[in-house]
């Protein structure tokens, strides 16, 4: 059997490919499973995102419920998206990459993070020096994701 160069990213996907080399996120990764993330910033927010108002933004597809809130995020992305990667920012403390519920968030210090559950966001509400070890410790896991929101 011979291999070309363009059949690397299918033995990646099966597990062939040289491990040490990072591929990018397939295109059409879905970030915060749909979710609009402009609209966690507003008071009727989170709200579902539409296929009409989808944005390609580092290797993931967001949408958004409206033109604005795209055009919110064009402008700002750094603002929008979900810090610590999108996942559970409870978890980053941990030296752990866990997957967060886009439903349960909060805005602090004007930056969206993401958790598994209500306690995690709870235990980060009560204690606001949590966002800063987490953010300390982010570039450390960062190198495990393909490039992720930050």
């Amino acid at each position: 059997m011979w291999l070309t160069r363009r059949d690397l990213p299918l033995l990646g996907l099966i597990g062939l490919a040289d491990p040490s080399a990072a591929g990018p996120i397939l295109p059409g990764a879905l970030a915060l499973s749909g979710f609009d993330p402009v609209s966690c910033f507003l008071p009727d927010g989170p709200r579902a995102g539409l296929p009409r108002f989808e944005l390609a933004h580092r290797g993931r597809t967001w949408r958004f419920a409206s033109a604005a809130n795209r055009a919110a995020f064009v402008r700002e992305p750094e603002t929008y998206a979900p810090r610590l990667g999108g996942h559970d920012a409870a978890g980053i403390l941990d030296g752990r990459l866990v997957d967060a519920d886009p439903l349960v968030f909060a805005v602090i210090a004007g930056r969206l993070y993401l958790f598994r559950d209500a306690g995690r966001r709870a235990r980060f509400l009560a204690d606001a020096a949590l966002v800063d070890r987490a953010e300390a410790l982010w570039p450390g896991l960062r190198r495990l994701t393909e490039g992720g929101p930050e």
